[in-house]
């Protein structure tokens, strides 16, 4: 029984981690026999898996195809403002609980993720483990369990802000601003510099919406 638990749930987070790195994208059709032979494992675990996956709004229905889901003007802005309000809630909890050495790791990955900034897709997984080094250090385990729910849901969007001429640099400066906040230990200041750092993002992803539907 425990074996048949490691299995599902590798399942899952194997066909969680395709979609989060954009193996399988929005509109994307998944079938079982197929998924099945690129992860190695039965159909069963695979069929339990994507039936969680639905639960969870990430896989949405198309006839009799599952396909992953996509988010809408209205989902997008509900996400986002959600989004915002549980960062924002992070940052201050980490200026208040974060370590020395948790700090350090925030600076570090801040200076380092500066060789990403001419590859959009690499400066996206280390944004990712930016703010999850972020939530992290809020030594919340609820919050950080919200959070991954909500970053989740982040792996619906088709492309990345970061894409967006200058917006690696700013958001990378953002993020300075953030850490040099929980460095301080100035909760406020954590929650309004993140706080806006999202905002800033949602505006860039409101202006990639509109010229997607310009074409």
């Amino acid at each position: 029984m425990n074996d048949e638990k490691i299995i599902q749930r590798d399942a899952y987070s194997l066909i969680l981690e395709a979609i989060d790195t954009g193996a399988y994208g929005p509109g994307n059709r998944l079938v079982e026999s197929e998924l099945a032979d690129r992860f190695g494992v039965s159909r069963t675990p695979i069929r339990e898996a994507l039936q969680r996956l639905e639960t969870q709004g990430l896989l949405t229905r198309d006839g009799r195809s599952l396909i992953v889901a996509s988010l809408d003007h209205n989902q997008l802005a509900e996400l986002y403002v959600v989004r915002a309000e549980l960062e924002g809630l992070a940052a201050r909890l980490a200026a208040r609980h974060a370590t020395p050495e948790e700090v350090k790791v925030l600076r570090d990955m801040v200076e380092e993720d500066q060789a990403f900034l001419n590859d959009p897709a690499a400066l996206s997984r280390a944004n990712r483990r930016f703010h999850k080094q972020v939530h992290l250090a809020s030594h919340n385990r609820y919050l950080v369990q919200q959070l991954d729910l909500v970053h989740r849901s982040m792996a619906l969007l088709a492309t990345t802000s970061l894409a967006v001429e200058g917006r690696s640099e700013t958001a990378l400066s953002e993020h300075d601003r953030i850490v040099t906040a929980i460095g301080k230990s100035d909760g406020e200041e954590a929650y309004t510099a993140l706080k806006s750092h999202i905002s800033k993002a949602f505006v860039t992803r409101l202006k990639i919406e509109a010229e997607q539907n310009g074409d």
